[in-house]
């Protein structure tokens, strides 16, 4: 059995092992794939891994051989799983392995905007402190996060994952989203309808997965209903904001500020309208990248193979 690795750079620059999963086949590991290369790379494989690498109707048109398909990651929009199914392609993906760290991210976003973090850092760097007349000095205002209203759009594991947090540091949580339904009152939050989340919150924070229902879900009109006091921080997915509307809301200084791990195209352009904004600050996709999470991130890649090596697959789409 061939196992094909389309792009497996991101998951493991070399820090993991891949030797499960070289113990379930021969393994052809690329490091990248570009778009030109995915059928002759591909060919001659019954297994497929992939993170963000596009498999298409095209290119499954192409590879008789293909049985399954595994998504390094949660999202699939990368694969054609329409034409998958076609075929009677297993496609799965990786749900919940980096629950902990996008929330861990999300508040890494927030506390620097509150508190100047790196702003404040890089000033003592540079002699702004040794300058000071004064023993504290401050160049923004710092904020107390305790008695805010935290936002949270999407309420499934990550989502109440960053609803923990916030009550831990004396939020007050309110969240919008289908996955509101089984709410109780140990959740210790609330449910509002999704302009009343943009409207009362002081920190708004966007889980939820991109579907052509939540594609803009950020645009002009959510914008305009935000306290100008208010910060967004999207570590979901780009497309979920109008990014255009979101730099002029930042630069006309309607709202904050904006902490974002992710864009609707990635890497950026270098002229991307969000890098230049006004108390923007972007960080390169990497919630998902800390070393905990890719390695149970490789644990299930294995672990769903077995599943489908044996008869019965797992987290199948």
């Amino acid at each position: 059995m061939v196992i094909t690795v389309l792009d497996a750079y991101t998951l493991n620059p070399g820090d993991l092992s891949w030797g499960q999963l070289q113990l379930l086949g021969a393994c052809r590991i690329y490091d990248r794939t570009p778009p030109d290369q995915v059928v002759s790379r591909a060919a001659g494989s019954e297994i497929l891994l992939t993170n963000k690498t596009v498999i298409s109707r095209t290119s499954l048109e192409q590879l008789p051989e293909v049985r399954y398909i595994g998504v390094l990651a949660t999202g699939y929009n990368i694969v054609d799983v329409g034409s998958a199914r076609e075929r009677g392609i297993v496609v799965t993906n990786v749900p919940g392995y980096a629950t902990a760290s996008v929330a861990q991210l999300v508040f890494a976003h927030l506390l620097n905007h509150v508190t100047g973090l790196g702003q404040h850092t890089q000033s003592v760097r540079i002699g702004g402190w040794a300058a000071s007349k004064d023993f504290s000095f401050r160049e923004t205002q710092l904020t107390e996060l305790a008695g805010l209203t935290m936002g949270i759009v999407g309420y499934g594991q990550i989502g109440k994952a960053t609803a923990r947090l916030a009550r831990a540091f004396g939020m007050n949580v309110i969240v919008a989203g289908r996955a509101t339904g089984s709410l109780t009152p140990k959740d210790g939050v609330s449910q509002v309808s999704l302009d009343d989340l943009f409207r009362l919150s002081d920190v708004v924070s966007l889980h939820c997965p991109l579907t052509p229902e939540t594609k803009g879900l950020v645009n002009d009109q959510r914008l305009s209903l935000m306290k100008q006091s208010a910060f967004l921080v999207n570590t979901s997915r780009g497309p979920l904001i109008d990014e255009v509307a979101l730099a002029r809301a930042l630069n006309e200084g309607r709202i904050a500020g904006a902490g974002l791990d992710v864009l609707s195209e990635e890497p950026p352009p270098h002229n991307h309208q969000l890098v230049t904004a006004s108390n923007c600050h972007i960080t390169p996709h990497i919630g998902w990248a800390t070393r905990e999470a890719r390695a149970r991130l490789l644990e299930a890649v294995v672990d769903n193979l077995k599943a489908f090596l044996a008869g019965s697959p797992r987290n199948s789409l």
